[in-house]
């Protein structure tokens, strides 16, 4: 299958990439090569591979600065990811959407289901739900919803952490999130699962497991022979940013059992993976 891959070179595009590369022709498309803001050249990219597949994990992802400039947070991933609906469309080719657990508001106590109302706090959540609902109206999609993220090829949390320590700087992180974490290439696996078995739909996808930011990080500074005494675990509301955080955002995989896949690893596994490739 020949799979195209937008923002190949964002944390989770990468880890795509490397996961659909097991077995598919990826063509991995960077903002350079298929802008998504610019419905001509997303679409004469497109054109130029000609997928079976595309995946589309290509978006502002970054809270604070989506709240900085919503304008540009909706131009780039909700009406950016309309274009690349409709280029798929047009070259009949499945679409896999990449969303994200800041549709919700976090109220919640108990884990979230695909069928739970949404009701995003932030312009990050709502320009990623306005892009959901682009994706659902297109019959041959997929939508996946998914927490913080770590793994190989771009600075992340994980590992902003641990060079931090590394330094012997303290790391300052949230103790009251709670949520799931989840490593892109396992993620990538599973998504390339789900894709090849044609059962279209929305699922929450995560390494198993709940944990906070703060044991997070723990968590990996232990894994690396770090101090985790240096991670100083303070309530969201101190931690200076411009946008608060979802306290709560466990995803429940509902969709991804009654599908009959496997659910993915606990987030302790593929954290311990993912630290022993951390160069310091």
């Amino acid at each position: 299958m020949r799979v195209a891959i937008t923002g190949a070179r964002g944390l989770f595009g990468q880890g795509l990439v490397a996961a659909f590369a097991t077995r598919h022709e990826v063509f991995p498309l960077t903002r350079a090569e298929a802008d998504i803001t610019d419905a001509g050249a997303v679409l004469a990219a497109l054109e130029h591979v000609r997928p079976d597949m595309v995946v589309h994990p290509a978006a502002i992802p970054d809270l604070d600065l989506c709240d900085s400039d919503p304008t540009n947070a909706f131009r780039v991933n909700s009406q950016g990811t309309s274009k690349v609906v409709e280029a798929a469309r047009r070259l009949g080719a499945g679409f896999v959407h990449i969303s994200t657990d800041a549709v919700f508001d976090g109220r919640k106590t108990t884990p979230y289901v695909e069928s739970d109302p949404t009701g995003p706090i932030t312009v990050y959540g709502q320009s990623k739900l306005r892009a959901e609902l682009a994706a659902k109206a297109y019959d041959r999609s997929w939508i996946f919803r998914v927490p913080v993220l770590f793994g190989p090829g771009k600075v992340n949390f994980v590992e902003k952490g641990l060079r931090k320590l590394a330094a012997g700087e303290e790391y300052k992180v949230a103790c009251d999130q709670m949520g799931c974490a989840f490593h892109t290439v396992d993620a990538g696996l599973k998504i390339m699962e789900v894709a090849e078995s044609g059962r279209y739909g929305l699922y929450h996808l995560a390494n198993q497991g709940a944990c906070t930011r703060y044991e997070l990080a723990c968590a990996a500074a232990e894994l690396a022979g770090l101090d985790p005494a240096k991670v100083n675990g303070v309530p969201d509301a101190l931690m200076e940013r411009r946008v608060p955080r979802l306290k709560y955002s466990v995803l429940a995989m509902e969709a991804l059992q009654h599908g009959g896949f496997s659910l993915p690893r606990p987030w302790q596994e593929s954290l311990a993976d993912y630290v022993r490739t951390v160069q310091l």
